[in-house]
């Protein structure tokens, strides 16, 4: 699939700002799965961008507008061609002659915790409480069939969160960790994926936090606005497979509709856009995203 997607950030402040330092994270990354071919960023006002990959492999741009200014925009264009994911039938016919334990056994070696050690560990928004080891043990219980396999776990823990907890965009903010929602059972994507990957880290399975794009434009009849096409989901790693996708909010399969602009510990790592400046704290934020098919 040939994606085009327009993401427009803009700040309007109350009064004039100065020293504006900024990190955007909004480059789609190339992989087997996904190739960006043209990305046009342009700043108002004009700045020049430094780039530089941080330590999780994400590509960032940053700038300083260091002139007066009362609104600050940034404008991104790119294109990327997307192929399908390998279907989860695939993926449990590769794993078919792997003894259940075997992986459950390697993840819990010197040499996993050495390798995904900062995909192990918990965070603000990721914290293991007893509320989230509850609901993670729940999976195996609920089966009555003993064990499952790695990928199968990971499937039914995407399953559970999506349907037991509904997408309610006022039940949260961007503050909101993972163990915060299991009072409301509300949230959105960022939420359901932080709560994912606490599980998966209280079982001992690598996991992180993936920041990108859902194209969903045609099948609602028109593209795409902001809360439809941005988007968050999981990778966790999977032995014999590696890291594999899983959207906790969605039915669909994590494959050519999505483009995965970053990955990190959590949502902190891979803000889209993120900086500092001198002058009021009063500002108006604009976000607009479009998603099209532009496909030959």
């Amino acid at each position: 699939m040939k994606l085009s997607i327009s993401h427009v950030t803009q700040y309007e402040y109350a009064e004039t700002v100065t020293d504006s330092v900024n990190e955007i994270r909004l480059t789609p990354s190339t992989n087997e799965r996904q190739s960006c071919y043209q990305q046009a960023i342009s700043i108002e006002p004009n700045a020049s961008l430094f780039t530089y990959e941080d330590y999780f492999g994400n590509r960032v741009h940053a700038f300083s507008v260091n002139g007066p200014h009362k609104r600050l925009t940034i404008r991104t264009q790119m294109t990327v061609v997307t192929k399908q994911a390998p279907s989860s039938e695939e993926r449990a016919q590769y794993l078919s002659k792997r003894p259940v334990g075997q992986a459950w056994g390697w993840l819990r070696t010197e040499d996993a915790a050495n390798r995904f050690t900062e995909f192990l560990l918990t965070t603000e928004y990721t914290a293991v409480t007893e509320e989230v080891e509850r609901f993670a043990r729940e999976i195996d219980e609920s089966s009555g069939t003993g064990p499952s396999s790695v990928l199968d776990w990971l499937s039914a823990l995407s399953t559970k969160i999506r349907t037991e907890f509904i997408y309610d965009p006022e039940a949260t903010d961007v503050k909101t960790r993972a163990s915060d929602m299991f009072l409301s059972k509300r949230g959105v994507c960022q939420d359901f994926a932080h709560l994912m990957i606490a599980s998966c880290r209280a079982f001992g399975i690598p996991s992180r936090y993936v920041s990108g794009y859902h194209f969903v434009g045609d099948l609602q009849g028109g593209s795409a606005d902001f809360e439809q096409a941005s988007h968050a989901w999981v990778e966790a790693f999977v032995p014999g497979l590696g890291w594999c996708s899983f959207d906790p909010t969605n039915m669909d399969p994590v494959g050519e509709r999505y483009v995965k602009l970053g990955h990190g510990r959590d949502y902190k790592d891979i803000v889209p856009v993120k900086g500092v400046y001198r002058g009021t704290g009063e500002q108006i934020l604009h976000v607009t995203v479009d998603v099209r098919n532009v496909e030959d």
